[in-house]
């Protein structure tokens, strides 16, 4: 029988969380989504995950995805949460409250993760970029399937002068009202920049807004090839699970 872990997704809005089969990466409990604490300090954070934890009934190894770079177990930005998150030892902050291992990592890397393994880049070579689009925009990217951790490309700045998640994350097209051409205009602008830079083979387009690619993945433009994630708002506690596994090994 494969592990069934809780994999937790952190975002600057909401946090989501399941408990997933990782030998298939398919949900085997409700995506239950709750709204991010304000202010979204460290202990905030980890009382709601472990309510969450609770209700959900999860056992053994928790996979915690967390907007953040997380370098060598350690919180270094705070982009979109509370700044008392820099620092932190996430694994050790929510290890502590549920008493179980827990693998501490970027969310896009953990989106990421899944899509590699069962999603849009599945059995893909290359070079290959996944971009979350929500709050802000969450980038990892792949070289013939091995992960490059904490890459922040969000905060690429573009040509223009502004930052990429300031020009064309989701929030900015709701904050804005942009229609999808518009908005698409601008993630094609975002992609033409990345594409410059690192010239992926190519990109997984991810985050909740997948769940409407029907509807604005045909306006995108790339040489590179372009794919709507598979998991589109689940990737990301997949991916924690997927994560979580590495640590029960």
């Amino acid at each position: 029988m494969n592990p069934i872990l809780l994999g937790l997704d952190v975002g600057g809005s909401s946090i989501k969380a399941a408990l997933v089969d990782v030998g298939t990466g398919k949900l085997v409990s409700e995506l239950k989504s709750v709204s991010t604490p304000q202010p979204a300090t460290p202990e905030r954070v980890a009382e709601a995950c472990v309510e969450v934890d609770r209700e959900l009934g999860g056992q053994g190894p928790v996979g915690f995805a967390f907007p953040s770079v997380i370098y060598h177990g350690i919180a270094r930005t705070a982009a979109h949460v509370d700044p008392g998150w820099v620092g932190t030892d996430g694994a050790h902050l929510l290890g502590s409250r549920l008493a179980r291992p827990v693998a501490f990592l970027n969310d896009a890397d953990a989106a990421g993760l899944a899509e590699m393994k069962w999603g849009a880049g599945r059995d893909t070579t290359g070079t290959v970029i996944m971009l979350t689009f929500g709050t802000g925009i969450g980038s990892a990217v792949f070289i013939d399937g091995k992960l490059l951790p904490n890459t922040e490309f969000g905060h690429l700045q573009l040509p223009r002068g502004e930052e990429g998640e300031a020009w064309a994350s989701a929030r900015v097209r709701t904050e804005a009202n942009l229609d999808w051409p518009a908005w698409a205009e601008r993630v094609n602008e975002y992609l033409a920049t990345l594409h410059a830079l690192l010239w992926p083979d190519v990109f997984i387009i991810g985050g909740s807004v997948t769940e409407h690619f029907d509807r604005f993945g045909r306006l995108l433009e790339s040489p590179a090839d372009i794919r709507g994630a598979q998991f589109a708002g689940q990737a990301g506690t997949v991916g924690a699970a997927l994560a979580a596994r590495a640590r029960l090994a």
